[in-house]
């Protein structure tokens, strides 16, 4: 999957999701399909499909995106350092597909003090999966 051209991903996302997946981009805080859906599912990358996190460590930040406390597997996402924007943050991508999805700050609530904020452009979520489960 990771090895699709740039064209092959542009005609299968949206533009919203081809920018945020693909080039990095965060949609506008308080914009996104998700920042306040507490409908039970799995979140899957909309890029791939992979599942990522599950509706059960939502949480509401405050900050207008969609906050988890853990992803739903080891490897289902990537940290690795951004330096853009004049800030250093650590930034957190598909484990897959490598489609950008967000940041992770560690400011979130308790078991983890882990906040993954991320971008609901670059999720998909399957109402169909009970929250508990991993794929």
């Amino acid at each position: 999957m990771a090895n699709k051209t740039d064209d092959e991903w542009k005609s299968e996302l949206t533009p919203e999701q081809y920018a945020v997946l693909r080039k990095a981009g965060t949609e506008p805080a308080f914009t996104g399909a998700y920042h306040d859906t507490k409908t039970p599912g799995i979140y899957r990358c909309a890029g791939c499909d992979t599942p990522l996190f599950r509706s059960t460590t939502k949480f509401d930040s405050g900050s207008g995106w969609p906050s988890f406390w853990e992803p739903i597997a080891e490897g289902r996402v990537v940290e690795r350092s951004d330096v853009s924007h004049g800030m250093v943050r650590t930034e957190v991508v598909c484990g897959t597909c490598s489609g950008h999805l967000g940041h992770v700050f560690p400011d979130g609530p308790k078991p983890t003090g882990q906040r993954y904020c991320m971008n609901s452009a670059a999720l998909q979520l399957d109402e169909s999966m009970d929250s508990e489960g991993d794929s």
